[in-house]
Order: C-alpha cells, then structure tokens, then sequence
C-alpha cells in the first residue's frame, strides 16, 4: 500500500510539473506508433479491425453523383502527381529562404512517411476490399493508405514548421480536414479499408513526431523530468 501510494505521488509530481511534455509525447510518439503497431499486427494476423467491412458497406450504401466526383478528385489530388508537386514546391522555398534545417525537417519527414508506406505495404501485401468495382480502382497492396498517410505527413511537418507563427491555425484547421477528406474518400471508393486509412494517419503521426523529437532538441530535453524525479525519490528514502 505505501510503495502505491509513493508512486501515486510520483506521477501526480510528473504530470503537475511536465503536463505538456508527457502529453507531447504520449498523443505525438508513443500513442500513435503504438497504435500502428497494434493495426498491422491485426492484418498481419489476417483480421483487420471488426468494423472494416461494415463501414465500406455503409458508405456504399450512402453514395452519390456529388460524393463520386468528390472522391475521385481527392484520389487524384492526393496521387503521385500532385502531392509531390506541393511538397517540392515547399522544399524548395525552404531552401531559397536558406532554412537547411527547416527543409532537411520536411524532406525525412514527408519523404520518410512515404518510404514507411512503401515498406509496410510490402511486408504486409494486404489485398484490396473487394465488396464492389470501384470507380477508380487501384492494384498496389492496401495498407496502409498512402493517399492518408502522404496527406497527413504533409499537414503535420506544415503545421510543426508554423507553429511558432499565427498560420498555425490555419494549417491546423486546413490539415486536418484534408487528411480527414482524403481518409473518407478512399474508403468511399472502396479501394481502402478503415483500418488501412487509420494506420496511414497514425503512422504519420508517429513519423513526423520522431522527426520532430530528432530535430526539436527542447522537445526531447528530459534532463528537469530527470532532476524532479531523482528529487522525489531521494526525499522519500530519507
């Protein structure tokens, strides 16, 4: 009973003193990346989330002349041309504005989201849904969502390079709608699962969030948590 209550007071004295830290971490890195995990082993065990198949069936059953031109163009926004067409553009006014550091950030950051993407399709090789022909079907492996995981990447790596500045919000608010927008239309359309989409938004997270903890070095500075910790058990063995 006293060591629980000795670690309860512990971790009150964490969260008291590095609410925002251990927030930043759990919601950016560990949540994420533990999540991620947890939905590829789920495919790799041949399963998939329970709710998969169910939802594609609801949104079938929903569809639409508005909603089919809404989600085709979003595949195509979010495809091989366009998306790279936005991140080159934003590389390179990075460069031209000299933030080597800013633009080195980006690049592993949305590039290395899509080689997580290519790799993890791969590994894993999940076939298609293949409930209904799709009005734009595709024939690479289905998880994760690399139209979801590109779109998120680039909203989050925008969002972290603004954060000091007031477009924050707007890239907060625009970002997240887009990768939203772009979840929805890929299971619209029936070439996704749900749980492909969500692995595609979570490993972004993840990604961008070790981006950012790697460049970030205030983000990872744990030496106060340290001290604060060392203090408080110190204290209670005297």
């Amino acid at each position: 009973m006293n060591l629980l209550h000795t670690l309860w007071g512990f971790i009150q004295l964490l969260w008291r003193n590095h609410r925002n830290r251990l927030l930043g971490l759990l919601l950016g890195f560990i949540g994420p990346w533990l999540v991620f995990v947890k939905v590829s082993q789920e495919v790799w065990e041949g399963d998939g989330l329970p709710l998969d198949q169910a939802i594609l069936e609801l949104l079938h059953r929903m569809d639409s002349p508005i909603q089919d031109a809404v989600a085709v163009w979003m595949s195509r926004a979010g495809g091989t041309f366009w998306t790279p067409v936005v991140e080159a553009a934003v590389l390179v006014g990075l460069l031209l504005a000299r933030q080597r550091r800013a633009a080195l950030f980006f690049f592993l950051s949305v590039g290395g989201a899509g080689a997580l993407n290519l790799f993890a399709k791969l590994l894993l090789a999940r076939p298609r849904p293949t409930l209904w022909a799709s009005i734009a079907p595709e024939t690479t492996y289905s998880f994760p969502s690399g139209h979801a995981m590109g779109a998120a990447a680039l909203a989050l790596a925008l969002g972290m390079l603004l954060w000091p500045t007031r477009a924050r919000w707007v890239v907060v608010v625009v970002g997240t709608g887009w990768a939203l927008l772009m979840g929805w239309s890929r299971v619209y359309l029936g070439v996704h699962f749900p749980s492909d989409v969500l692995a595609g938004w979570v490993g972004s997270m993840g990604w961008v969030g070790s981006m950012h903890l790697l460049f970030d070095r205030s983000a990872l500075d744990l030496s106060r948590l340290w001290s604060d910790a060392r203090t408080y058990w110190l204290a209670r063995r005297d």
